[in-house]
């Protein structure tokens, strides 16, 4: 295994890569069967979506689109601004498609909330939510996900895709990261 100097910044590991790959396995399958007469546009929410897109469209193994959309509302800090800003629109016209939007983490709900209501608006059919993890405690916003494939605590996690300050994105598992990394700031 590679070495890596961000472990040392890890309170704990959540959830291992082995577990990660098994339970994504599990929503691939999951998504197959909702999914498989149909021709869904995947939706990754960017920065945080792409390992966890990547994985769950492969897990999947059905005939669909791919899309992106990049927002923010963090802005390097460890909560929400509450402010939801696109920051790379879509490509392609979503009118009457499902959408199948995949997200790294369900937290306050705000972007989420947003983003729904924003596909509706531009014409999409339906909206299904699969999150990879989901952080009721957070929540602000009268959302939930169709799928999520770990329920967290209230701690700020990072890794495979989930980032503080654009960094940690690349771990292999989900940790939890120490106050003092972040408290820094």
């Amino acid at each position: 295994m590679a070495k890596s100097n961000m472990d040392q910044d890890i309170l704990r590991v959540l959830y291992s890569e082995e577990q990660l790959k098994r339970r994504i396995a599990e929503m691939g399958d999951e998504l197959y069967e909702a999914f498989k007469d149909r021709n869904p546009l995947f939706l990754g929410v960017l920065k945080g979506s792409f390992i966890f897109m990547a994985d769950i469209v492969r897990a999947c193994q059905i005939k669909s689109d791919v899309e992106f959309i990049a927002v923010s509302s963090y802005q390097n800090a460890t909560s929400s601004s509450g402010v939801v800003q696109i920051t790379h629109d879509l490509q392609q016209d979503i009118t009457g498609r499902e959408v199948v939007v995949i997200e790294d983490i369900l937290d306050s709900g705000n972007t989420l909330y947003f983003l729904k209501n924003y596909f509706i608006t531009k014409g999409a059919k339906s909206v299904t939510i699969v999150t990879l993890l989901d952080k009721p405690a957070r929540r602000t916003k009268p959302i939930k996900a169709d799928y999520a494939g770990f329920e967290v605590p209230d701690e700020f996690v990072v890794g495979y895709g989930l980032d503080y300050a654009q960094k940690y994105r690349n771990m292999p598992y989900i940790g939890v990261l120490k106050p003092e990394v972040y408290s820094k700031q």
